[in-house]
């Protein structure tokens, strides 16, 4: 099957991605929903699509040697029920309209690789998206264990990074930039104090994929800046700013 992947940069699109292929199917476009410019937002408060770390993903697309789409989130979370109606100015609207697009210049194109593991606010609309636009929704890490998936995603070869905490026991300036690997006994030791989320499926954390099997391409960070959100002594939410990169062959 020919499958347009979502992408936010983070570990789960990217590992689903890998599961996708894994399973015989061919990917064929990538698809971003990013803030608009002119909020001069990094991350927008959505309940949909991760932003932090926007700034790169216009990379992902030499890195896969793919084309990728991205659309504006214009949208807000306006509908909050469990099942999901279509909804006029709704941020769900905003993805229909990306993938609408991509299947009209790519109609072999018949399912799309989603990488939600727990949300299912996410899987809902995602899916009802899919329905509407004739497309199969693959989403392979649907309610696995997050302490095996996250080993699993690490031993893999998914080179992603933290580029966002908000949880007790993550510090912006000391695990900012760590990878999934060297955080994966943190990650372990904050679930059995604090229930912490180990693939940050309760918000604790996002994460921005440098390189992982299906890239020809790596992408290598030259400058980031650390951007303090909130200063809770307890919790401090913090985002890491990808202001400038590059890439390099593998």
């Amino acid at each position: 099957m020919k499958v347009i992947a979502l992408i936010s940069g983070g570990k789960d699109s990217a590992y689903n991605m890998m599961q996708c292929v894994n399973h015989g199917h061919e990917i064929v476009a990538l698809a971003n929903m990013k803030p608009p410019a002119s909020s001069g937002k990094d991350e927008l408060d959505s309940y949909m699509y991760q932003t932090v770390g926007h700034d790169a993903i216009h990379c992902y697309a030499e890195c896969m040697d793919l084309p990728l789409y991205r659309r504006d989130i214009i949208g807000a979370p306006l509908q909050m029920e469990a099942v999901y109606d279509t909804t006029e100015n709704d941020e769900t609207e905003d993805l229909y309209q990306l993938l609408k697009e991509i299947k009209e210049k790519h109609p072999d194109a018949k399912g799309v690789s989603v990488g939600a593991i727990l949300s299912n606010y996410q899987r809902v609309r995602v899916e009802h998206v899919c329905e509407r636009l004739g497309l199969e929704s693959l989403a392979y890490l649907w309610e696995r264990n997050q302490k095996e998936l996250l080993a699993e995603m690490a031993d893999a070869g998914v080179n992603a990074i933290l580029i966002k905490v908000a949880a007790m026991g993550l510090k912006p300036y000391q695990h900012l930039g760590k990878t999934i690997a060297e955080m994966y006994p943190v990650l372990c030791d904050l679930n059995e104090k604090y229930d912490v989320h180990i693939c940050g499926e309760g918000g604790e954390f996002e994460t921005f994929t440098l390189d992982c099997p299906l890239f020809k391409k790596r992408i290598v960070l030259d400058e980031t800046e650390v951007v303090i959100h909130s200063e809770d002594v307890f919790a401090p939410v913090g985002y890491l700013q990808l202001k400038k990169c590059h890439l390099e062959d593998k």
